[in-house]
Order: structure tokens, then C-alpha cells, then sequence
């Protein structure tokens, strides 16, 4: 699988520890930042949701201090749907009902352990369709 992930400098731990999990059977694209001083969300959210919407990546992950900034971002776009989760069942409903194509974690209200259990469910758990595909289809502007 094809996963692009960034975030800002409060989830710059995060990330590294998330692509670690995910490189042994993944192709991971890293879009940064590379250290945690501070930088603009937005300069690397976008970069991960265009590779998402231009079919470069199946998923993206995005990972800041509350994870609204990265969502808020991606979810311009419009072919994202991006989803705010902290819990495992969250992510899988954002797959299950919403269709969502990119992760976006709050690194300073989940712990790590946490984080990585919602990245497998987010990433492992398939779109029901049916009554939600309808629902999805009327998300773009």
C-alpha cells in the first residue's frame, strides 16, 4: 500500500514512530517536516492530501498538536476526506461509513501506543458502501 504522511512539529515524533510501523510492508512517502522546530501545517498537509487526490497514495496520515489544523487543511481538497480520530473505533468508522482517505491524529491528546492501534484500524478497515455510499457521494462541493 501507497501511504503519504506529514504533519507539523508536534507530531514530528509521532510520525517517525508511525512510519517505522507502517515501512516493513508499506511504500511510505514522508512529506515532513524532518525535525520538530516549529513550521506551518498547511505546508505539508496539502502536499500529502494532493498525493492522495492526484491517486500517487491510497492513504494519507497527518499528525499535529490537535489534529483540527491537519483535517481543517486537508479536507480543502476535494477529492479528501479526512477524518479527526482518538479512538480505534473512530478510525474505523471513518473508514466504514465516511470513505475517508486520510488520518488525522492529535498527537498532544493521544498517546503513542494509541496512535499506532488507530493507524492499523484506520488503515484495515474497509468502506461498508451501501446506505453510506450514497451519503459519501454528496460530500464534494
Amino acid at each position: 500500500m501507497k501511504i503519504s504522511i506529514g504533519g507539523d512539529h508536534a507530531g514530528f515524533a509521532y510520525k517517525a514512530e508511525i512510519i517505522k510501523l507502517l515501512s516493513a510492508d508499506n511504500e511510505i512517502k514522508d512529506f515532513g517536516p524532518f525535525s520538530d522546530a516549529s513550521v506551518d501545517y498547511p505546508d505539508f498537509a496539502h502536499p500529502v492530501a494532493l498525493s492522495v487526490e492526484n491517486g500517487e497514495a491510497q492513504f494519507g496520515i497527518l499528525i499535529c498538536g490537535s489534529g483540527n489544523g491537519v483535517a481543517i487543511t486537508a479536507n480543502k481538497h476535494q477529492g479528501i476526506r479526512a477524518a479527526l480520530c482518538w479512538t480505534e473505533e473512530l478510525g474505523a468508522l471513518a473508514r466504514q461509513h465516511n470513505n475517508a482517505n486520510v488520518l488525522c491524529l492529535p498527537s498532544r491528546f493521544i498517546d503513542l501506543d494509541l496512535a499506532k492501534k488507530i493507524v492499523l484500524k484506520f488503515l484495515n478497515t474497509n468502506f461498508e458502501g451501501g446506505r453510506h455510499e450514497n451519503r459519501v457521494n454528496k460530500i464534494s462541493c
